[in-house]
Order: C-alpha cells, then sequence, then structure tokens
C-alpha cells in the first residue's frame, strides 16, 4: 500500500494507491495556505475511513514540485518523517508530472501548468517521445505571455489555468493553436502522484530520504520554441 501527498501549491491533495486494487481513496482539497496543519489530519482521517493503517504501508510518496517553497517543504518533510519512522520506501513525483499524466492519449502536444504566484506560472510541454511520455523540455517559470510566446504549434493547456490565462492564451495565439479542456478534467490529483509513484516502486526504484529535494524554479530560463 503506498501513500500520496502532495501540497506543492494551493491545490492540496492525498491518496492511498494498492498494487492490485489501485487507488482505493483520495482528496483533493484547496487551502488557504494552511498545509501545515491540514495534511496529517486529513491523511489520518482517510486512512481510518478506508481501514488502514501505517502497518499496512509499503511506500510513501510525494510531489517535488515545481510549486510553492512553503508548500513544497510541507508534504516533502511529512513524507520523510513517515518513511523513516516505518521503514518505507519514499518515492517522488515531480508535480507537472502528475498535471500531465491523465492526458497522454490527446491527439496534440500537452503544456501542463501550475500557478506560481504574482501572475507567474511553473509548465512545461510533454508529449510522446523516445523515451515515452515525458516532458520534451525543462520545467519553466515565467509568465503566461512569455509562455505564449514560445508556442508554434496547436496545443492543449491544462492544469492550474484561471480563466485570464485561457483569455490571454486565445489573445496571443488564436483558437488554432490555443486549446482546452473542462477544469475538472484537468485538475492535478493525488491519485496520479500515487500511481506514477507507484510505478517506480513496482520497479524496484526509491530515493533515499537524505537528499531528496523539492524542485524550485527561481528564474525564467531563455524561451524556446515549443511542440515544433
Amino acid at each position: 500500500m503506498l501513500l500520496g501527498l502532495d501540497t506543492s501549491t494551493k491545490l492540496a491533495g492525498i491518496a492511498l494507491y494498492h498494487g492490485e486494487r489501485g487507488l482505493i481513496a483520495e482528496y483533493n482539497w484547496h487551502s488557504a495556505n494552511r498545509h501545515t496543519v491540514e495534511l496529517m489530519p486529513q491523511v489520518a482521517q482517510m486512512m481510518a475511513q478506508a481501514g488502514v493503517t501505517p502497518r499496512d504501508l509499503t511506500a510513501v510518496a510525494v510531489a517535488l514540485g515545481p510549486g510553492s517553497f512553503t508548500g513544497l517543504r510541507v508534504a516533502l518533510a511529512a513524507a520523510k518523517a513517515l518513511a523513516l519512522a516505518n521503514g518505507l520506501k519514499l518515492l517522488g513525483v515531480p508535480t507537472l508530472d502528475a498535471v500531465a499524466y491523465a492526458h497522454q492519449s490527446e491527439p496534440v502536444p500537452v503544456v501542463a501548468i501550475i500557478q506560481a504566484g504574482r501572475g507567474r506560472v511553473c509548465w512545461a510541454p510533454y508529449a510522446h517521445g523516445p523515451a515515452g511520455w515525458a516532458a520534451q523540455a525543462e520545467y519553466r517559470l515565467s509568465t503566461i505571455e512569455e509562455m505564449a510566446a514560445t508556442v508554434v504549434r496547436p496545443m492543449i493547456f491544462v492544469g492550474e489555468l484561471l480563466p485570464a490565462d485561457q483569455a490571454t492564451l486565445i489573445q496571443w495565439l488564436g483558437k488554432g493553436r490555443a486549446h482546452f479542456l473542462p477544469s475538472a478534467l484537468t485538475m492535478r490529483r493525488a491519485g496520479y502522484v500515487a500511481e506514477l509513484a507507484w510505478k517506480r516502486y513496482a520497479a524496484g526504484q526509491a530515493d533515499d530520504p537524505a537528499t531528496l529535494s523539492p524542485i524550485y524554479l527561481h528564474e525564467p530560463p531563455a524561451p524556446k520554441p515549443v511542440g515544433s
């Protein structure tokens, strides 16, 4: 049994994943920057409702970011503590990978987005490549306008995308290159973090609690065309 934790942004989530049964419990909620006081009580409630105890867990997964500096540290600290106290395997999952995970069958490449505050977003383009479904460029931190300036072909934008962001993308790219899905279909879910982590766990992989670190994006890299 694997426990997944995600406090990358104000959208927080937790999930329980079983290798044979799949996703057995999940809770996602918007937090007003109260991750520290909300996370573990929500975990205890979910585990109790699912009839799961710490002894049933074999691994704990955590969303690594990019995301909020403080938020990322909350889930990572909790995951490390659980792993060390209970002898669990620890697995990190990039947050944007979880955003893009459900959209592998889309007919055009996907841009996964999370809000970064102060009018900026963290994002990366995803498509099928030599390594399978994966980010096709480094994670980036920029404004919506700067992101739009790199897009040269039709893309589907998913994740934490505000209505104003959609309007800006349509203004810059037109409806021919900027495509969107209903918000309920693009929300980042802790179940995705858990399933991605379980795949690593089943392959015998794990991360070192002493060295596993959040993914922070401080300065935007020079923009490059994507999707060409």
